[in-house]
């Protein structure tokens, strides 16, 4: 059995497929299997994904007719065999030697069932950064959620999980933002997560991907997903935790853009979070509810344009 799985979904990336399987197969780890599922690309991705394939033993290839990203990688998890499973998207890269200081980790702490590493995020845009962690381990899926803030950085593909954990769980084929459905699945299967300082992602910009082009019916479908875990009853007890404060915050500024491009009733119920401090926002649900507070900030955004 190898170590690690790394499912690459395939879909009209001829620009940069070669790029990214370069960035896996140059890694100085090497006991992986590297997974293409060409997700009925229409451009020249399959011919490539079969060359590649014919230079490495290490890489197998997936055909499938499309049917969108959580498709394709619900396809690598069917044949996986790792381990352990990581997602690379085909427009990104992994940094060199970003693998064997992660399976090092994974291999002295075999406890781990999800690890998170840092990311280079929106290579070649204006908001180009770096997202870093500390080293922590959480044995409690709420503190992760909320005190590393994993609510804002739920990608699939900066973290190396147990593969074990998707028996239960897949990919929500049909939606976008799919990451945020997934992970609050996982964590429900998993005991203890970490976060590390080892290890790079590079997540290029894509001027054409949903991050950039996301429509209020997009965005919506992102408010649901938190909305989904905002009705964990496991919440409860952590309603006056600023950092429960803070996530709340985060979801509320998403139905405010949700209700600024959709209209309609929002779906955020109020919660009392306790003293909101120097947030305007949670100051005016607090006040005038989460309705009032929407259609205050249409106006405003309606007035400024």
């Amino acid at each position: 059995m190898v170590k690690l799985s790394v499912i690459v979904p395939v879909y009209r990336v001829e620009a940069t497929l070669e790029r990214c399987v370069k960035s896996i197969r140059t890694q100085s780890f090497t006991d992986y299997e590297l997974l293409l599922v060409d997700d009925g690309s229409p451009d020249r991705c399959p011919q490539i994904c079969d060359e590649l394939a014919t230079q490495d033993d290490r890489i197998s290839v997936i055909h499938q007719a499309n049917a969108g990203l959580s498709a394709a990688r619900n396809a690598g998890l069917r044949v996986a065999k790792g381990t352990y499973v990581a997602f690379v998207d085909s427009d990104d890269m992994l940094a060199a030697d970003t693998l064997q200081p992660l399976m090092d980790e994974l291999g002295r702490h075999p406890e781990y069932d999800i690890m998170e590493f840092p990311v280079r995020r929106f290579i070649g845009s204006p908001k180009e950064s770096v997202l870093m962690f500390d080293r922590h381990v959480y044995a409690n899926r709420l503190d992760y959620w909320l005190q590393a803030r994993a609510y804002a950085h739920a990608y699939a593909w900066n973290k190396i999980y147990r593969r074990e954990l998707f028996a239960s769980v897949t990919f929500p084929v049909g939606k976008v933002f799919e990451d945020v459905y997934t992970l609050p699945l996982l964590l429900q299967e998993a005991k203890t997560v970490a976060t590390t300082d080892k290890g790079l992602y590079l997540y290029c910009h894509n001027a054409g991907g949903i991050t950039s082009t996301a429509d209020g019916k997009m965005l919506k479908q992102l408010l649901d997903a938190h909305l989904q875990v905002l009705a964990d009853t496991a919440w409860q007890h952590l309603r006056d935790d600023s950092r429960f404060r803070a996530y709340y915050a985060h979801v509320l500024n998403i139905q405010i853009d949700v209700y600024g491009l959709l209209g309609g009733d929002p779906g955020l119920p109020y919660i009392p979070t306790g003293f909101p401090g120097r947030n305007v926002k949670l100051w005016m649900v607090r006040l005038m509810g989460v309705r009032a507070t929407c259609r205050f900030f249409k106006y405003i955004h309606q007035v400024l344009r």
